[in-house]
């Protein structure tokens, strides 16, 4: 094969594809039916025809048989006055227009038949043209459905994942609801229990009255130990006795 010949026997292949994705079947059966429709108004055409034409002998035939009885009149009204010769001479010409419409015959006889089959023929296609329009309506219709239904089901398939793309939006919004949730529930769990402090200095009254009792507890130990230091002789330091002479003076 050659280079060419691919290259066309390709363009072919994909033009017939490409066809056959553009081609709508309502539009197809309506062509089919009017290329049916056609077929049958040229076999009416053709059946015009031969019948006019075996009309038209038929015609013919008539002329030559009143011919034919005008003559066998005439040659027997001339043999009648004694006139062989006359009656001979009409018999000729008797026997030549017979001799035409025996002639005429077989032709008559051919164009009848073919008017006939011509006639049975048209019979046929239009009865295959009457079942054909009613399939056809049928598919139509099948046709119309089909592309309903495929419109909706793509519709529904587009809702769908709408709402689908809506729902996973939606679940992730809950899910972050809930984590945040149990995030503020456990810090505030935390908060309570101590383990964290509030930076917010919002510590409650009672633990601030408990830490400055302790701080207190402290310092009464501490002053008890001083004063067990003071009392076993050891003198006070110089700050705190002229400290202490001051403040007596004044």
């Amino acid at each position: 094969m050659s280079l060419f010949q691919r290259a066309h026997d390709i363009l072919a292949a994909k033009t017939n594809k490409a066809l056959d994705a553009a081609e709508k079947p309502d539009e197809m059966l309506d062509y089919s039916y009017d290329q049916m429709l056609d077929q049958i108004t040229q076999v009416k055409r053709g059946l015009v025809a031969i019948a006019a034409s075996r009309r038209q002998i038929e015609l013919q035939e008539q002329q030559l048989q009143q011919s034919v009885n005008h003559l066998q009149d005439q040659a027997k009204a001339a043999l009648a006055q004694g006139k062989e010769d006359l009656a001979r001479e009409a018999l000729s010409r008797k026997a030549a227009a017979q001799q035409q419409i025996d002639g005429m015959e077989p032709q008559h006889q051919q164009l009848t038949e073919e008017e006939q089959k011509l006639e049975q023929t048209l019979a046929a296609l239009q009865q295959k043209v009457n079942q054909f329009r009613t399939t056809k309506e049928t598919l139509k219709a099948q046709y119309t459905a089909a592309q309903a239904e495929s419109s909706v089901n793509e519709s529904v398939t587009g809702i769908s994942k709408t709402y689908g793309d809506a729902g996973a939006a939606l679940q992730r919004a809950q899910d972050k609801i809930a984590n945040m949730q149990a995030r503020a529930d456990a810090t505030d769990e935390l908060l309570q229990s101590g383990v964290l402090e509030d930076v917010g200095g919002s510590t409650d009254d009672i633990q601030k009255e408990l830490d400055e009792a302790g701080r207190a507890a402290d310092v009464d130990k501490e002053l008890s130990a001083l004063k067990a230091q003071v009392g076993a002789g050891s003198s006070p330091p110089q700050e705190l006795t002229s400290g202490g002479d001051g403040a007596g003076s004044s």
